[in-house]
């Protein structure tokens, strides 16, 4: 069998049970499966696959099939321009969230040796992302998950930019004392409890401590609201937020008084997808 034979097979095998994106997900799982690039398998279409490769590839195949995401099987995924590891341990960086981390460049752009605090930062990908496209920044990573961290640490490794990053494991701002940050940025869990085992097949396999926002979804963004006023002192919150949150996030920032100059950006979809907030002086 060639790679073309397997790989129309792939294809065909995804269509059949009605998944999303087949042609992208095969590719990627040969990719993977065959340790090989996109132009490989273009240019070398009609080489012979082994039977050890053909099975690892249906095996594969099969776990998509059966609502494993992608990324958790090749153990990658783009973010930012940069490649990404990933586990079940971390959440999947979204494309959408590049709008976040787009917002926090502009801004830091004007601020000199910018001290930033990723709160929630699951596999690092703000963090990394923040610390490779923002010269002489100083990136704090925290989050809950000593395995997420792990994860983190690693892409900050392999991305070139761990001694621009500390990692720390912390519950919120349990861990952190006397700082000051110029920003503070999250992704935390948003999605409200009741709805995540409505979600699609392949977020549910996602870890829950990354999705679950509590009852209605505002759990995170009450602390982090509550408590990043006394750790900048002069800069700028910055949070994504869940396409139907806008409202709610506004108004508990509204609510502090700390905040000023509130806005909310639409990403690539055109859904609401960034809040950001000025502290202090500016």
């Amino acid at each position: 069998m060639t790679i073309r034979e397997l790989l129309n097979q792939g294809i065909i095998m995804l269509k059949n049970e009605k998944i999303d994106s087949p042609k992208t997900k095969a590719r990627l799982i040969l990719e993977s499966t065959l340790n090989k690039s996109r132009e490989y398998l273009i240019i070398y279409d009609k080489n012979e696959v082994t039977s050890a490769q053909r099975d690892n590839y249906i095996k594969k195949i099969k776990r998509v099939i059966l609502g494993e995401p992608v990324q958790y099987i090749t153990g990658l995924q783009e973010f930012m321009k940069l490649n990404f590891f990933v586990t079940k341990d971390v959440l999947i960086p979204r494309q959408d969230t590049e709008v976040l981390v787009e917002e926090v460049i502009k801004i830091a752009k004007d601020i000199p040796n910018p001290v930033i605090l990723d709160l929630c930062t699951g596999s690092g990908a703000i963090a990394v992302s923040l610390a490779k496209y923002i010269p002489n920044s100083k990136i704090y990573g925290i989050d809950i998950s000593e395995k997420a961290l792990e994860v983190a640490k690693k892409n900050a490794e392999f991305n070139g930019v761990k001694n621009s990053i500390e990692f720390r494991v912390s519950d919120l701002f349990n861990k952190i004392r006397n700082q000051k940050f110029d920003i503070i940025v999250s992704n935390p869990p948003y999605i409200r409890s009741n709805v995540i085992n409505n979600l699609p097949k392949q977020v549910q396999n996602e870890p829950h401590l990354a999705l679950d926002g509590g009852e209605d979804g505002l759990k995170f963004y009450k602390k982090i609201i509550e408590q990043s006023c006394n750790y900048i002192e002069n800069g700028y919150l910055i949070l994504e937020i869940g396409y139907d949150q806008k409202e709610d996030v506004e108004n508990l920032l509204k609510e502090n008084k700390n905040y000023s100059e509130i806005k909310t950006i639409q990403d690539f979809s055109g859904n609401d997808r960034c809040t950001i907030a000025k502290v202090g002086k500016i």
